[in-house]
């Protein structure tokens, strides 16, 4: 077969462009209308050698792209902001929907990432909350409208253009729950005595443990003296729970307990409990 080979020193060829202004009614008409594109080129003599291959592009509307999004770390995830166009876009067919797309891209591997959709809704404020990221990676989260075509045997979505991308840098330095329900109870008799601590579970996902603080009331001959908060454990207590063995006669123990992620990250102390030993 022939094949073109370009002359020695000649030009490459540049890409070219082409903008067709659509009228307003086009897709309000048919929401389901294709329009066919196609090249022809041309001679000095306006002759041409017939038309190129054949593009369908649909005719769907697309709304553009908020142009305030922002994002902020907090411990539930990465939450983002924008301003919502509403009801205030133009009317669409009914068998048209438009919704926000947001798009996750981890800047290390350079993959996206779907994160979630909202739909359009009323106008003005909306937040989106991914909390399923990684902990400890730099994303770039973008924004993009979609309009939807639903056919009677398909559906058509079409992307718009997205927002500038903000960036999120997701190190984790927000501490679990406090825990909550803390209970003391005494036990000794015809056994080696012992507290026990129950609380309630913190919830956190990312849970490790709990440390466990303890300081003691004793009574002096010239008056009482208390000692200072102490950590018992020296492992994480991986249970709501825990056994004080180490512990004597004629003394008030009081008892906090705080919870810790995975990352390290320590809560403040629960309320104290006290619990006398006779």
């Amino acid at each position: 077969m022939p094949r073109f080979v370009p002359k020695s020193g000649a030009a490459h060829p540049t890409p070219q462009t082409f903008t067709d202004t659509l009228p307003s009614t086009i897709q309000t008409t048919d929401p389901a209308a294709e329009i066919t594109y196609a090249v022809e080129v041309l001679n000095r003599n306006a002759r041409g050698a017939g038309l190129s291959n054949r593009v369908h592009v649909p005719a769907v509307l697309t709304l553009p792209p908020p142009a305030n999004l922002t994002a902020e770390l907090t411990d539930d995830g990465a939450v983002l902001t924008w301003t919502s166009a509403g009801e205030s876009r133009p009317a669409s067919p009914p068998a048209v929907q438009v919704i926000y797309r947001i798009y996750r891209r981890d800047e290390a591997s350079g993959k996206d990432a779907i994160a979630g959709e909202v739909p359009l809704g009323e106008p003005g404020v909306t937040h989106f909350t991914d909390s399923s990221f990684e902990w400890e990676r730099v994303y770039l989260y973008r924004l993009t409208t979609v309009t939807i075509l639903k056919r009677s045997d398909s559906e058509l979505q079409v992307e718009g253009e997205d927002t500038a991308p903000v960036r999120i840098v997701a190190h984790d330095v927000f501490p679990p729950a406090v825990p909550s329900g803390l209970q003391a109870a005494y036990s000794g008799e015809g056994q080696k005595p012992f507290v026990d601590l129950i609380w309630a579970p913190v919830t956190n996902s990312d849970l490790a443990g709990y440390n466990i603080y303890r300081s003691d009331y004793q009574s002096e001959t010239n008056g009482t003296a208390t000692g200072p908060m102490v950590k018992l454990n020296a492992e994480l207590v991986k249970s709501p729970s825990y056994r004080d063995s180490a512990i004597k006669s004629r003394n008030t123990y009081t008892y906090s307990v705080s919870a810790v992620d995975v990352r390290g990250n320590e809560s403040r102390r629960s309320e104290e409990t006290s619990e006398p030993v006779p």
